[in-house]
């Protein structure tokens, strides 16, 4: 792990910290859309779960996203329950070159159904990085997400 994937990984968990107890059955996710170095957006997953944080990311960065690398405390979700784009066709649609996520997410809407959808678009993706630290974040959405889907999964 870089410094540079430290320091972008640390700033999404710090944004997901914040907002712990906020978004309802939905996860408290943070996401950082970086490029040569520059944070270019981030955003935490909307009170009440909804916005996502990667689809407020992109928003924010828009055009910039291409060729970015997106940093993610919980797996993208790779389905959404509301039959809206999941945030992992979202990532692929905007262009972003590698999606570094520090946590998996058990929920049915992702376990590993994100990092699949990203890397079967050719998306680069990193799974671990601070994964203990981010892992504290979720010890209480865990049990929840793996008994079955009353979430939406990932930010």
């Amino acid at each position: 792990m870089s410094d540079h994937d430290a320091l972008m990984m640390g700033r999404a968990i710090a944004l997901a910290q914040a907002r712990l107890g906020q978004t309802g059955d939905n996860p408290s996710v943070g996401c950082v859309i970086a490029k040569d170095g520059v944070i270019l957006a981030e955003a935490t997953t909307a009170p009440g779960g909804r916005p996502h944080a990667e689809e407020q990311a992109l928003a924010a960065a828009g055009q910039a996203a291409r060729g970015a690398q997106a940093y993610v405390t919980l797996e993208p979700c790779g389905e959404r329950s509301t039959g809206a784009a999941s945030c992992g066709q979202r990532l692929v649609e905007a262009g972003v070159a590698e999606v570094v996520i520090a946590c998996a997410d058990p929920s049915p809407y992702a376990d590993g159904r994100g990092v699949e959808r990203l890397r079967q678009a050719g998306v680069a993706v990193r799974l671990g990085i601070m994964a203990a630290q981010a892992a504290r974040l979720y010890a209480a959405y865990t049990p929840k997400a793996r008994s079955g889907p009353s979430s939406e999964g990932a930010a």
